[in-house]
């Protein structure tokens, strides 16, 4: 196990004294799959999304790794953006991150917790699943690739109707996790399946705001709500006719949550 290697997308550019969103991927999903829309919407603010290894831009895994191991590759590339001059020390710095990339929020809000001032965790949880159905899906994509969990995934990324209304949004994302090595998708399975941060929630001292998608079955409200009840300062939201990818799903309705979050952009 060890640190991987990840890569980020710089989606918008509000200036040099900006506020800087990271913004984290779902499992199977590219950074700018799933962000694009809400970062067009996101008014003064530059984001950047990041990619999981082997999705998006990320290369892939050669062998597995950990959330914490995930977090820190997080934080050595928000570091790395830093020292090229990308973005500011100055800046203020903010996260969200949907799903797996939401586990991550709350793994860097433990080990890095001045990293950044608030943090956003999106249809997401404390914990996901259990064990055996994360080494169960590992063991399918890695032998059958991941077209094999396309139509199980598209029915729990996506309200009903959201494919019709918006099929080049769907077929984005519906891409970037066919086109995902089913290695890194499979070390990215086992990394959920370790995962269980719900007894040192208390840890966390950043500001956090946990969203649910109405229609989300993987992480429904409830795990929106203890995230917001275990942190020291938190809160929850509900994003209608959503399921579990509401950045993409309701880009308007997350950038007004994600900004009256984080604060006026100047």
């Amino acid at each position: 196990m060890s640190v991987p290697q990840i890569k980020a997308t710089q989606l918008s550019n509000a200036g040099p004294d900006a506020p800087v969103l990271i913004a984290g991927p779902s499992l199977g999903t590219s950074g700018t799959a799933l962000w694009s829309s809400t970062a067009a919407q996101l008014d003064g603010y530059t984001v950047i999304a990041w990619d999981l290894p082997g999705h998006g831009n990320s290369p892939e895994a050669a062998e597995g790794f950990s959330l914490a191991e995930l977090a820190a590759a997080v934080h050595g590339l928000v570091d790395g953006v830093v020292s090229a001059g990308d973005i500011s020390a100055s800046q203020d710095l903010y996260y969200a991150g949907v799903s797996l990339g939401g586990a991550v929020g709350l793994q860097l809000g433990l080990d890095f917790p001045q990293a950044f001032r608030k943090l956003a965790i999106l249809c997401s949880g404390a914990k996901i699943g259990d064990a055996e159905g994360w080494e169960a899906r590992a063991e399918t994509v890695r032998g059958q690739g991941t077209p094999a969990v396309l139509i199980g995934s598209a029915q729990r990324w996506f309200a009903e109707g959201f494919i019709e209304r918006d099929k080049e949004t769907s077929a984005a994302l519906l891409h970037s996790l066919q086109d995902a090595d089913r290695f890194s998708y499979a070390y990215c399975c086992q990394a959920l399946a370790e995962f269980d941060v719900r007894e040192r929630l208390g840890g966390i001292s950043a500001p956090v705001l946990a969203v649910a998608g109405a229609e989300d079955a993987v992480t429904p409200a409830s795990f929106a709500e203890l995230i917001a009840a275990g942190v020291p300062d938190g809160r929850s939201a509900v994003v209608p006719d959503a399921a579990h990818l509401v950045p993409a799903e309701q880009p308007a309705v997350t950038a007004k949550l994600l900004s009256s979050f984080f604060g006026p952009a100047n």
